[in-house]
């Protein structure tokens, strides 16, 4: 007979192959991947995300944004940057599904108050509120008018590899205290390396937890580290998880669904359905929005600099532009 003692549940080997019930997954594929094509996607393309989204089992589907109409150019931003009613109704119905419906709304940047209605006159589950830290105090606002009207809420504070430490620690103090159900660490610029990670999602629960809030992560892939960084982030005891289809986001795109369903175990989340998706409706749009790991997104990742200089770099190749990637280089190392 052996003398080992039995694999508890505790063991490495139980962890891996077991899952943790309660975390969430959130796709945000239209809402982020509209930032490289201004929210002009067709209804199909929406249409099946969210039937994909509904197929697999995914927890949450961010529609878009519900950002202000004021000012604005006929046009200019197709109508996932305002999400009303009508147009979400449009393509979710009822939407009397397991899966719950959120937007984003960012701060000082939205005219909650009117154009968030009670959550009896809405199909919108929860409004994800986008915060910098010197918004704070507006976030907050936005947090308490949408918690009354009915809503879950979650924050997300952007930037989060370039606030000083004392601002995020104070921060975070107090959305700790709002009505958020939870608080997501977000990569805005792709920057953060898995032990960066390790320290801030471990700050982030210092604070979340002790108010029982959960703590979420968003990533982006400028290093080709948005999956690891999302499992380490799962491994610090992070809950709600974002990704997209294919990565399809701002940029170098975001934490792919498809690897991180894969990942998860939990069999609630089905993979076929994602992977149609990927194949039939996000893959073909590569070509023309360009998102994913590329040079130029590892050079602002790299320096921890906002994507738009990337961004820019990559539209110019949709136009035909030669780009010169040592060019670049040098133009953003200038910047330190």
């Amino acid at each position: 007979m052996s003398s080992k003692s039995p694999k508890t549940k505790d063991s490495p080997q139980h962890r891996w192959l077991s899952f943790r019930p309660e975390i969430k997954v959130l796709d945000c594929t239209i809402r982020d991947g509209g930032l490289m094509n201004n929210h002009h996607f067709d209804d199909k393309i929406v249409r099946a995300v969210y039937d994909t989204c509904v197929a697999a089992g995914i927890d949450y589907m961010e529609l878009g944004y519900k950002a202000s109409r004021k000012g604005i150019k006929q046009g200019e931003h197709g109508c996932w940057k305002y999400c009303t009613e009508d147009d979400m109704r449009r393509i979710v119905g009822d939407n009397k599904t397991g899966l719950k419906l959120t937007i984003m709304a960012d701060a000082e940047r939205c005219d909650y108050h009117h154009d968030i209605p009670p959550k009896k006159e809405s199909v919108v589950d929860v409004v994800r509120v986008a915060t910098y830290i010197n918004q704070i105090p507006t976030a907050l606002d936005m947090v308490k008018d949408a918690h009354d009207k009915g809503y879950e809420t979650t924050v997300n504070l952007m930037a989060a590899s370039i606030i000083p430490e004392r601002e995020l620690d104070e921060g975070l103090e107090m959305l700790a205290k709002s009505e958020t159900l939870a608080i997501y660490l977000v990569d805005s610029f792709g920057a953060f390396y898995s032990e960066q990670m390790k320290f801030m999602v471990k700050k982030y629960l210092a604070h979340c937890k002790p108010a029982g809030k959960e703590v979420g992560v968003h990533t982006h892939n400028n290093l080709q580290l948005a999956y690891a960084n999302t499992i380490e982030g799962i491994i610090q005891g992070a809950n709600f998880l974002d990704a997209t289809m294919a990565g399809l986001g701002r940029g170098a795109g975001n934490c792919p669904m498809e690897l991180l369903i894969g990942f998860l175990h939990n069999p609630k989340y089905q993979l076929r359905p994602i992977l149609d998706c990927v194949q039939n409706h996000v893959e073909p749009m590569r070509a023309k929005l360009l998102w994913g790991y590329d040079l130029p997104y590892l050079l602002t990742g790299l320096r921890n600099l906002h994507p738009r200089a990337a961004i820019q770099f990559k539209e110019g190749e949709l136009r035909g532009e030669k780009g010169d990637i040592l060019r670049f280089h040098d133009a953003v190392t200038d910047q330190d």
